[in-house]
């Protein structure tokens, strides 16, 4: 079997491990298999030439810096899901369920996570709010105007 066809063969299957297994760690090998088997086809004696090796690291380095960014553009990294203390202080949210003073009844929205919220005053299911301090699970909040 010609050298061409296994790299192809060898970077499909790669690629292919990449489908089924994702995490990324297979894309850019395979892809860089693909394309240089797919030269040594195109061009049967590639091999014979002194500056192959040159032309190889070119689209090595090529293939993996576009693969890279290509698949970075498609799947950016996410924010953490998790949310800490100090990162509440400030935060504007949305009264979900009515805020009784001295009760953790009260239920805030913030981004997309609901907190047992707290006041000093009354606040209505609607009102804005923002969080004055944290204390565990729960937000002191006050009313924006």
């Amino acid at each position: 079997m010609e050298m061409g066809w296994v790299l192809l063969l060898v970077g499909a299957l790669f690629l292919l491990i990449e489908v089924v297994l994702p995490g990324f760690f297979a894309v850019v090998p395979g892809t860089i298999l693909v394309i240089i088997g797919g030269l040594m086809i195109l061009i049967p004696d590639l091999l014979s030439y002194p500056w192959s090796p040159f032309l190889f690291a070119i689209i090595t380095i090529v293939v993996s810096v576009a693969t890279i960014a290509f698949y970075r553009r498609l799947a950016p990294g996410q924010k953490p899901l998790t949310t800490s203390m100090d990162s509440l202080a400030g935060k504007v949210g949305e009264v979900v369920n009515d805020i009784v003073p001295d009760t953790i009844d009260g239920k805030v929205k913030i981004d997309s996570q609901v907190w047992s919220a707290t006041s000093d005053e009354s606040i209505r299911k609607g009102e804005k709010v923002a969080v004055v301090r944290v204390s565990g699970v729960h937000l002191f909040v006050k009313r924006v105007s």
